[in-house]
């Protein structure tokens, strides 16, 4: 075997490596070597000097580098964004929702606000828009559920919206109960913001996600 490959072995060996050969092979031919003696110890002498050699000055660039950092990651000022409009949303859903059963409460108690509408159609009403109160403080309570109130909700607005406004300018409907039926329209339009919001997050792709949470 030639001697370059028992000097590789002498390298792997100082480096803490396989050697490629026995132990025996590499220290048989060192001790019949002598050129191959000289150039392991010199190999050694060289190896301990840059091991123990003192590092050079390295400039600190700490502060540049914690100033080249943005003060807020993009991915978590968003993130951050999303969870604030979002608990917007269901706070005023639910202010909505408990002035919508405060308003149908009496109503389905004792029957007033129903003008001349008998009893039983004034508890009918009182109980119909409590259920719709129901659902507003549903959803505000659990996201999830806005996207089955909303078939519901959203054919019940559009019919009773033009409905309203036909009686209103008729004489058939006093303006306070018309104006009432706003509060109708605002929470069905936070449960759309909601669900569209939780949609959104639903869907949005993978990579998207992956990008915000790094």
């Amino acid at each position: 075997m030639p001697c370059h490959s028992f000097r590789e072995a002498v390298s792997a060996r100082l480096d803490g490596e396989p050697l490629g050969m026995p132990d025996r092979a590499l220290d048989e031919h060192l001790g019949s070597c002598a050129a191959c003696a000289r150039w392991a110890e010199q190999a050694a002498v060289a190896t301990r000097r840059v091991r123990l050699a003192p590092a050079g000055p390295v400039p600190d660039l700490t502060g540049a580098v914690l100033a080249a950092l943005p003060r807020e990651l993009p991915g978590v000022a968003a993130a951050a964004r999303r969870r604030l409009v979002t608990t917007a949303l269901r706070l005023a859903l639910l202010a909505v929702g408990a002035a919508q059963a405060g308003l149908a409460w009496p109503v389905l108690v004792t029957g007033p606000g129903s003008m001349s509408a008998p009893v039983h159609m004034a508890h009918e009403t009182g109980a119909w828009n409590i259920g719709v109160a129901a659902a507003f403080l549903a959803v505000a309570a659990a996201p999830r559920l806005a996207a089955g109130a909303l078939p519901f909700l959203v054919s019940f607005t559009a019919l009773l919206v033009p409905v309203t406004l036909a009686d209103l300018g008729a004489g058939h409907v006093h303006a306070d109960r018309a104006v009432a039926h706003g509060l109708l329209v605002l929470g069905v339009v936070l449960v759309g913001g909601v669900w569209w919001r939780a949609h959104r997050r639903r869907f949005r792709p993978a990579a998207v996600r992956r990008r915000v949470a790094a």
